[in-house]
């Protein structure tokens, strides 16, 4: 690479290159009186028709060179992609690279397919009403990370946010379900999470134990209706739950608010970059500062304070609660917190696999933001005077720089949003240019996606063995990329190998909206169970003689097993009015030998895994005959796997 190409790099892309802003985007970046306008053709598009290229979407070379990013029958993909998705509230598996989506797991939404939110077991884990009706029906999950062991994933849990409810959820690996889910207090907008990659280095534990979790939206608190129209009450809230227990330590009092959470490799440090730092209320008070700040938790104090008692509680809430505002933390030797000024309104904080750095990139700014991991402890030790000095580099990368990839070679990957790009750029030279070193050239490669990328990540990316192999981009927008289903049009997470010198974009994996972020692991790091374990389950029916029909008044509990091709009963008689709990075990051992359990204009539906158990309880107020029938396709005689739900008026 010659110097007048590094150059043609380190230039601003020509934004109107672009064709597919015709649909009109406009974004006023606010502040500093900056105005960046994209224009728009006036002309409409219709979608083009099925079959018929287009400009953007024709691949140059020969399809041969994709071959080895394809996986051919009946082999395993080298990855899993672990992805939120959105509103949705589940979480989504992708096998990488092929693209294939694997599973989908219901977390914070009802799932009518598996019976989340329909059985008894899934019902105590999402929270219901006193009446028994679900406490909520949406979510909306964002950041998916797993736990670790001394800085690498473990395969033990995963961690999943709810932004609209404030709900954090774990999931175990081995079955890949939720199996629980925690209400923060005095939260809301939950956005960033991330757990603990270790327990601080002067502990006997070396796994994480802690998620840390960032209140979005600054409310009152308490949000009882006493100080609404007081905006100087207004405060957002740091939480850290204990990762076994799934309760919540500790809680952080903050001014502005959190949007994405990282954590350090030292177990000593987390940090959330803000926007809103002016704690406004309307748009135009959000903007009006010249800065605004990544902020940093200094665990180990955070916990001294908690347990020597400095602490508060909120009304309606037993979390003990630290004061981490600016104008408590002014003495770096007994601050808890650390204000690090970034350029305005930045979108997520990533540490690089050696722990060093932190990247921090203000999308109404087209740098990123390097911050020191070692300068921040300085400053909590006294030894740097002004925090803003712990920001070692800041190049230009690029317009609407958002998250930040690392690979095992020194380089980061940024996501343009506004440019539509990835950007990689090297962080040992733009070190060396922020520190005046003319020679110095920290971009190294840019690649057009298609189009305007939110988050990006790289494969093992966010553990200390990053590999360097490749790089997904989730675009927000997937205009001329595939066949058009109408109005609400597919995402597209388009996977970029990144093990060369130069990107290479290799594929497109459509998405269903509208997932935020993923992780990449490497396969040998998960270990699944195939089947489940009859004896962990306390309603377990573990004897087909055992089923019947049992009555306790107007209670009744019916017991049944299956496997293949039948029931245990062949009928059961209830009585209109009956509270009815129907446990199923499954007593097949077959790898993948699921059955279900539908009943017909009750609203049930529900499987259950080879010996596993599950429950679901009803009013039986619908007299007649009611053919409860496997849903799921289990046997050559599946059709005839059913049993008679007979209501006697």
């Amino acid at each position: 690479m010659t110097q007048d190409d590094i150059k043609t790099l380190d230039t601003p892309p020509d934004l109107g290159r672009r064709k597919f802003l015709n649909t009109a985007a406009l974004v006023g970046l606010s502040g500093a009186g900056l105005s960046v306008g994209l224009s728009a053709c006036n002309k409409k598009e219709s979608a083009p028709a099925a079959g018929a290229p287009s400009a953007q979407g024709e691949v140059k070379g020969e399809v041969g060179e994709f071959g080895k990013y394809e996986v051919p029958p009946g082999q395993l993909d080298d990855y899993y992609s672990f992805s939120s998705g959105g509103h949705s509230g589940e979480v989504r598996i992708y096998g990488i690279p092929s693209g294939r989506e694997l599973k989908r797991i219901p977390v914070f939404n009802m799932d009518p397919l598996v019976g989340w939110g329909i059985t008894n077991e899934s019902k105590a884990i999402l929270g219901t009403k006193p009446n028994g009706t679900p406490k909520y029906t949406t979510g909306d999950t964002h950041h998916v990370h797993q736990s670790y062991t001394d800085g690498v994933y473990d395969g033990k849990y995963m961690f999943v946010n709810d932004k609209i409810h404030g709900r954090l959820a774990r999931i175990r690996m081995d079955t890949m379900e939720c199996d629980k889910i925690t209400e923060l207090p005095n939260v809301q907008g939950f956005h960033g999470t991330f757990t603990d990659k270790r327990d601080p280095v002067d502990s006997k534990i070396n796994y994480t134990t802690r998620v840390f979790c960032g209140g979005e939206f600054a409310i009152p608190l308490p949000n009882d209706g006493r100080d609404v129209n007081d905006p100087t009450k207004y405060k957002s809230l740091f939480t850290c739950v204990d990762s076994n227990t799934m309760e919540p330590r500790w809680q952080v009092l903050i001014d502005g608010n959190c949007d994405l959470v990282a954590s350090s490799y030292d177990g000593k440090l987390a940090a959330t970059n803000q926007y809103n730092t002016e704690m406004g209320v309307h748009y135009e008070d959000m903007m009006a500062a010249e800065m605004d700040a990544c902020l940093f938790f200094n665990v180990a104090r955070i916990e001294e304070a908690v347990k020597a008692g400095k602490v508060t509680t909120i009304a309606g809430s037993k979390v003990p609660v630290v004061d981490g505002t600016r104008a408590s933390n002014k003495d770096p030797k007994t601050a808890l917190t650390c204000t690090v000024p970034i350029p305005k309104n930045p979108h997520g904080v990533n540490i690089s696999p050696d722990g060093k750095y932190y990247a921090c990139s203000g999308k109404l700014s087209p740098t990123a933001s390097v911050i020191e991991h070692d300068l921040v402890l300085k400053w909590f030790d006294g030894e740097l005077a002004n925090p803003r000095d712990a920001v070692v580099a800041e190049p230009e990368i690029g317009l609407g720089p958002l998250h930040t990839g690392f690979d095992n070679k020194g380089n980061a990957y940024t996501t343009l949003f506004l440019d539509s790009q990835i950007v990689k750029w090297n962080v040992a030279e733009a070190i060396k240019a922020y520190k005046g070193d003319k020679n110095a050239k920290a971009v190294v490669d840019r690649i057009d996606v298609h189009y305007q990328p939110g988050h990006g990540f790289t494969s093992m990316g966010e553990t200390k063995d990053s590999d360097g192999k490749y790089f997904i981009s989730d675009n927000k927008f997937s205009k001329d990329r595939f066949l058009p289903v109408g109005p609400l049009h597919a995402e597209t997470a388009q996977l970029i190998d990144i093990s060369g010198d130069k990107m290479k974009l290799v594929a497109d994996h459509s998405v269903y909206s509208e997932p935020h972020d993923s992780i990449i692991v490497r396969r040998d790091i998960i270990k699944t169970r195939q089947i489940y374990n009859m004896d962990e389950f306390p309603l377990a029916v573990k004897d087909p003689k055992e089923s019947g029909v049992f009555r306790n008044g107007k209670k009744v509990t019916v017991k049944l097993t299956s496997q293949a091709p039948t029931y245990s009963l062949r009928e059961f008689k209830l009585k209109k009015g009956d509270e009815v709990t129907i446990i199923l075990t499954n007593h097949d051992k077959v790898e993948d030998l699921t059955h279900g359990f539908g009943i017909p204009k009750y609203d049930i539906q529900f499987i259950v895994n080879p010996q596993e158990t599950k429950s679901v309880t009803f009013i039986a107020d619908k007299p007649g005959v009611y053919w409860c029938y496997c849903t799921n396709f289990c046997h050559a005689l599946h059709l005839e796997m059913r049993t008679r739900m007979i209501v006697e008026a």
